[in-house]
């Protein structure tokens, strides 16, 4: 089967003296049945290139599967009166919510089971749920299409009746004040920014729902949430590098909601609440922030006192305060700390960790009044696992480790943390996983993943997926770039704006010492990223195509050019923070210099896979349709360029617990074909 060859209909852009010719400019109509019908092409020529592989395709969807345990639950959390979990029934795609009152050994009660929820679609996604304060209902939303606008709907828990409030296409968030009647939520404009948030009283039509706030920065997104305390709602407004605040006593939801802090420039901020005080982590003369508090009546700036100073080698992330405990979650060469400290001033400490690379988190931590905190933690060869942990006593107990159906040891696999140089001589972390027995011969295949932007890092996570490549013996490599906060915040503004091309040379770095140590050779080694690691795809492909023997692009951001010049486009305008603004014609000429899409040129590329949803609302479906059109046109090798749009889905793919591995086993199953290995 041929290769599609998409229509050519030249479209002249012209900015700043510049003029490009996109020749498939019109793939954007997503009305039009060409279109359509072009993308159904493409699906089936990847089908017809990848049918040999169908038989491994199905083994490794089989293995991946095989491994969860289907009759799963989650740890119980207990909250005022009930534990609360989730589970899963075998052979369904969807979770369970349930809860106990007063021990796990009452009856259960079902608050939703998303099974019966997602009957009659291909795609059903739950947004967020909430408790009311008396316990007796739960408003939770839901996305059917895959583009993340979410319905919310109430269901009363005594009766198990759906009520008739259902308010459309929302943010997904939900928020009780404490009367039991008013929920709040928000709603986005047609660029899909969340901006106006609103209040909606139980019975009432939601077109009477009242207008509480409304964003009218582009550069900024509204969202609302409650203090742990319960005694704020809170109105924020952030962009990537400002934020503001606005409170109002729960017990009060129809009052004016007033000021925290106005927002400034450059001046980020997060604030919770405990007593008489707020707590604020800030970026105030703080590049790695640092911790403030402040009196509940005199909340702006010049009112905050110092409680965890700023220090240049520990980035401070978040903060979970308890009764007689704050916890401080803080990243010191690119792991996390959890740091306990007493509110009396009677002693701090750190819970140990001892692995070379791991993750570790706070989590559902709802309880006010307690000593229990609860954490997660994992590594590249352990399994997550969740612990409560006494804070008195220092008594860890193990709740619940991720069963990996068929049987796993970690004491197989060997996971390494190491530093190499990059082109400006910055040593970047990266974190290795393998097979124990692993020969560093040069002849490993490999996979070496990367995201590197919006200061997210990816931490050297447990996967369960991930062993069908590990045991037929591939190395798995994260390359800690800047673009990420892994190394502080002064990591991720090295990787962003006018120094963006730092986090592609970081990966290319990555590359090369995985060569020079011998761990793999570039016949043998693949690169992966999704979304913004997409276009991290797009760029180091077109800097180095001889580095790599393929690619997997996932949601691909790599028409940068075009989509930051369209104020149109879903997202684009919050997005200035972090490429630039290419109205400035310095910003403009640096984002042209990279932009994947602009930069193919005549010359060889490695094989690539490219995924993508065609309701995705992050990256829309045309930017990877139009770069592989361009590819295939342009390069002068006979790799395979194929494209896979999901056209019942978004950005996150399928949904259901198990069809979303669909596309994993594609994605490795075109490894293991570059790699001459779809026999093993």
């Amino acid at each position: 089967m041929k290769a599609p060859v998409a229509k050519k209909i030249p479209q002249v852009l012209e900015a700043h003296g510049y003029q490009r010719t996109d020749d498939y400019y019109w793939m954007r109509d997503r009305e039009n049945q060409e279109v359509v019908d072009y993308l159904n092409q493409e699906n089936d020529y990847t089908q017809a290139v990848m049918k040999h592989t169908e038989g491994l395709q199905e083994t490794l969807y089989n293995e991946i599967v095989g491994r969860i345990k289907q009759d799963d639950s989650s740890v119980p959390v207990y909250f005022e009166g009930h534990y609360y979990y989730t589970r899963y029934e075998k052979g369904k795609e969807y979770a369970i919510n349930c809860r106990k009152e007063g021990s796990m050994e009452a009856e259960e009660q079902i608050l939703l089971d998303q099974n019966e929820l997602a009957e009659g679609t291909s795609y059903y996604a739950m947004g967020d749920w909430e408790i009311s304060t008396n316990r007796q209902l739960i408003a939770f939303s839901e996305d059917t299409v895959g583009r993340r606008n979410y319905d919310i709907r109430i269901k009363n828990l005594e009766t198990g009746e759906i009520l008739e409030d259902r308010i459309p296409e929302t943010v997904g968030n939900i928020t009780w004040a404490n009367d039991n009647k008013t929920l709040f939520y928000t709603l986005k404009d047609e660029a899909l920014r969340a901006n106006r948030t609103f209040r909606h009283e139980l019975g009432r039509p939601v077109s009477e729902d009242v207008l509480v706030y409304e964003e009218e920065d582009g550069l900024f997104d509204t969202f609302i949430y409650k203090t742990k305390s319960k005694k704020y709602l809170v109105i924020g407004s952030s962009s990537t590098t400002s934020a503001e605040f606005q409170i109002l006593e729960a017990d009060n939801p129809t009052g004016e909601f007033r000021m925290f802090q106005e927002r400034k420039p450059l001046l980020e901020y997060g604030i919770d609440h405990y007593e008489d005080h707020f707590y604020i982590r800030t970026n105030l003369e703080a590049k790695n922030f640092r911790l403030m508090k402040t009196p509940e009546t005199a909340t702006s700036m010049e009112n905050w006192v110092e409680v965890i100073p700023h220090r240049e080698e520990v980035l401070l992330e978040d903060i979970e305060i308890f009764k007689d405990y704050l916890v401080v979650s803080e990243r010191k060469e690119g792991l996390i700390q959890i740091n306990v400290k007493r509110w009396d001033g009677k002693g701090e400490y750190f819970i140990p960790f001892d692995e070379p690379a791991y993750v570790a988190y706070t989590t559902s931590n709802l309880d006010f009044d307690t000593e229990i905190l609860r954490y997660g933690y994992s590594s590249m060869t352990r399994p997550s696992s969740v612990f409560d942990f006494n804070m008195k006593t220092k008594a860890r107990e193990l709740k619940k480790e991720q069963e990996v159906v068929g049987g796993y040891n970690p004491e197989d696999y060997v996971c390494e943390r190491v530093n190499f140089p990059s082109h400006d001589g910055k040593m970047v972390p990266m974190s290795i996983v393998y097979k124990k027995g692993l020969k560093k011969d040069g002849q490993n295949p490999t996979l070496l993943y990367g995201y590197g932007s919006y200061g997210y890092s990816i931490d050297p996570f447990f996967s369960s997926v991930r062993l069908s490549l590990l045991d037929r013996g591939f190395v798995y490599a994260i390359a800690h770039i800047r673009g990420s906060e892994t190394l502080g915040r002064a990591w991720y503004e090295d990787g962003k704006f006018l120094k963006k091309k730092n986090t592609f040379e970081d990966f290319c770095a990555a590359g090369d010492w995985l060569v020079e140590a011998q761990y793999t050779s570039p016949e043998k080694l693949s690169a992966m990223g999704g979304s913004a690691g997409g276009l991290l795809m797009g760029a180091v492909m077109n800097m180095r195509p001889e580095l790599f023997k393929s690619v997997i692009a996932a949601v691909p951001f790599v028409d940068v050019v075009t989509t930051m010049m369209d104020e149109s486009i879903p997202l684009t305008i919050g997005e200035y923070e972090e490429w630039g603004n290419p109205n400035d014609k310095v910003y403009y000429e640096y984002m042209l210099s990279y932009s994947p899409y602009d930069n193919v040129e005549a010359k060889a590329y490695p094989a690539v896979l490219v995924t993508s949803g065609f309701h995705d609302s992050q990256v829309q479906y045309w930017e990877p349709t139009k770069w592989v059109a361009k590819l295939r046109e342009l390069k002068t090798d006979d790799n395979p360029i194929l494209l896979h749009t999901n056209m019942e889905a978004g950005h996150g793919g399928n949904s259901g617990r198990f069809r979303k591995f669909k596309e994993t086993a594609l994605e490795y199953a075109f490894l293991l074909d570059q790699m001459g290995m779809t026999n093993n």
